[in-house]
């Protein structure tokens, strides 16, 4: 008689280690939870690409994430997204309830030093992408080292995504002539031999406007764009006496082939990315299904490695102004 309560005792005892832990488990997953709202800071204009990209993104993650949560959008500054950047990186806590839809645009800013971005974007958690082509494309086949006479490359604006084109000539050892001015405008006046072309729709629109596609940018040595998987990369082609420009002209590319990306602050805590990530999913399935409204959906990881193109070490930053000013008369600010 006096044995059987001893057992029961034991067996008590031995039972609280594993109930202690499945309180713990259960207290941690109820911790677990997207926040019922979050705030989204997208770039302007209202009705521009990116407040139609977020409103496509919120809607599906307003009826497909496990547990209701609803994004509170501000439209912010212009379509380059340097405001919307500054104003997130001075506000946003890494707590789940920031997020930004971050422009291409606006890690080309910071990447050429214009004054304008005070942000850093290189730690920023992406959720999900879509992603456009950046490609180097001219008046047919691409010209080989020692071409002459040198090729007239449109640039655009000295500090945008348009200047790698030339960079990329630069590197390939090929002479080359800036042209500034509105690369399109320039390109069918007749007056440009190459420039980049970058966004969505990339093929048809080298079709339509009879360019060769020479080299994609933003991919590394024997990976592909799958948009034009026959297309080599600049990695492909270039030598490797000048790494630093490499990574440099690779940034700007991931940069002009980013159409828009929702990320998390620097420090957002790991399951806090994760369950976001998992809340975008079926907006990554409707994206897939309909073609992608702008881009090619990417989930999370995969727009991380894209991401990390865009965000070069020091090194290459420096190498990447420095080539600017001489080349371009451009002083980072």
């Amino acid at each position: 008689m006096t044995d059987r309560p001893t057992a029961s005792r034991r067996l008590l005892l031995a039972a609280l280690p594993a109930a202690l832990a499945t309180a713990l488990a259960s207290r941690a997953g109820a911790q677990a939870l997207l926040p019922g709202s979050a705030s989204l800071l997208v770039p302007g204009p209202e009705g521009g690409l990116h407040a139609r990209w977020a409103e496509r993104l919120a809607q599906a993650i307003a009826t497909g994430a496990p547990t209701a949560v609803r994004l509170q959008a501000d439209i912010l500054g212009g379509a380059d997204g340097v405001t919307a950047a500054n104003r997130f990186a001075t506000e946003a806590a890494p707590d789940g309830r920031s997020l930004l839809v971050l422009a291409g645009a606006a890690a080309q800013a910071r990447l050429a030093g214009d004054s304008r971005a005070k942000f850093d974007n290189a730690g920023w958690l992406p959720v999900c992408a879509s992603l456009g082509c950046a490609v180097v494309a001219g008046r047919g086949p691409r010209p080989q080292r020692g071409a002459a006479p040198p090729l007239a490359v449109a640039v655009g604006a000295p500090e945008g995504s348009g200047a790698a084109a030339l960079l990329a000539m630069d590197l390939l050892g090929l002479p080359a002539t800036p042209l500034a001015g509105p690369p399109t405008q320039l390109w069918q006046d007749g007056k440009a031999a190459a420039l980049l072309l970058s966004g969505p729709a990339v093929p048809s629109r080298l079709a339509a406007m009879g360019a060769e596609p020479w080299f994609v940018l933003d991919a590394g040595p024997g990976e592909h764009d799958p948009a034009l998987p026959d297309v080599p990369t600049l990695a492909d082609l270039a030598p490797a006496q000048a790494p630093a420009l490499l990574a440099a002209c690779r940034a700007t590319g991931a940069a002009a082939r980013l159409l828009a990306g929702l990320v998390l602050p620097a420090l957002t805590p790991a399951d806090q990315v994760a369950l976001w990530r998992n809340a975008v999913q079926r907006w990554l399935e409707e994206e897939t299904r309909g073609g992608g409204a702008i881009g090619l959906a990417m989930p999370g990881a995969e727009a991380a490695a894209v991401m990390a193109v865009m965000s070069p070490g020091p090194e290459a930053v420096l190498a990447y102004r420095e080539w600017l000013l001489r080349r371009l008369g451009w002083q980072a600010g």
